[in-house]
């Protein structure tokens, strides 16, 4: 799941409520995105982001203390942002608005490489790894409802798992990103979410028992 890059690009530069500490939180955390986005996590550095944000380095270490905690910080605050879930009446037209959203995301020329760092860091290090792991629950739990509402429609069967048909409509098009290099296009967004939807209705999805 995953934020909208024209709604996030708008959002640069705002300040949001909560005086100075949030005027500084959103100027590292910024700035940190950047950072990823341009160098991977491997050079990722606090004396840097405090440069780029113009805050002091004491403030940088002593809030965040190493570039992990400030990358779990960073995914908090991607995932608060995200925008909401999509709401049409229809099963397939709001997998489909999902599978846009993260397809945006991916491609974006800031998020795409942002994510790639972060997924990438998660590989080695565990507590970037649980914070990637919260980022996505979050996002999931977030669209989950559409699918309960489809079940609730008769679209779907009863025992269906909304998480489950949520991670399968994602899974593809990170799969293209970085694995296949495949194109990642909106005709691949919509046929991941129409992939989805079928299987759904197939019964594919349905609740494991214990």
């Amino acid at each position: 799941m995953a934020i909208d890059p024209a709604t996030e690009s708008q959002d640069q530069g705002k300040t949001r409520p909560g005086g100075r500490t949030a005027r500084v939180r959103a100027a590292v955390l910024r700035a940190a995105g950047d950072a990823l986005a341009e160098h991977g996590f491997a050079h990722l550095d606090l004396g840097d982001i405090a440069r780029r944000a113009e805050v002091g380095r004491t403030t940088v270490y002593r809030r965040w203390g190493t570039p992990t905690a400030l990358v779990a910080d960073l995914l908090l605050d991607m995932a608060e942002q995200s925008l909401p879930r999509t709401e049409t009446g229809s099963l397939l037209e709001d997998l489909r608005a999902n599978a846009r959203l993260v397809q945006r995301t991916l491609t974006d020329p800031r998020q795409g490489p942002l994510f790639k760092a972060v997924i990438a860091a998660a590989t080695c290090d565990p507590q970037t790894a649980d914070a990637l792991h919260r980022f996505y629950r979050t996002r999931i739990a977030e669209w989950a409802p559409c699918v309960t509402q489809a079940i609730h429609r008769g679209e779907l069967p009863e025992d269906t798992d909304p998480h489950e048909v949520v991670r399968a409509v994602s899974a593809p098009l990170y799969y293209r990103l970085l694995a296949s290099g495949e194109p990642l296009d909106p005709a691949a967004a919509d046929q991941a979410a129409a992939a989805a939807a079928a299987a759904a209705r197939a019964g594919a999805y349905g609740l494991r028992k214990p």
